[in-house]
């Protein structure tokens, strides 16, 4: 399934590294980072990787293939 996480400002090149499995666009002052999720673990994983970066998770939503 694929993800879409919007978080709060533009991440810098360097924060987006810390996602490697997902794409990045940056647009109205967030970052949404997009990709294959492969199960709950990978995404509960992302989203502790985004905590522990200090990032606001603004939205989170599977969007269809």
């Amino acid at each position: 399934m694929r993800y879409e996480i919007r978080v709060e400002g533009h991440l810098s090149e360097t924060l987006a590294k810390a996602f490697p499995e997902l794409g990045h666009v940056v647009m109205a002052g967030q970052t949404v980072l997009f990709g294959p999720v492969v199960d709950e673990a990978h995404l509960y994983g992302l989203l502790a990787r985004c905590q522990s970066l200090g990032l606001r998770v603004v939205e989170m939503r599977p969007v269809p293939e």
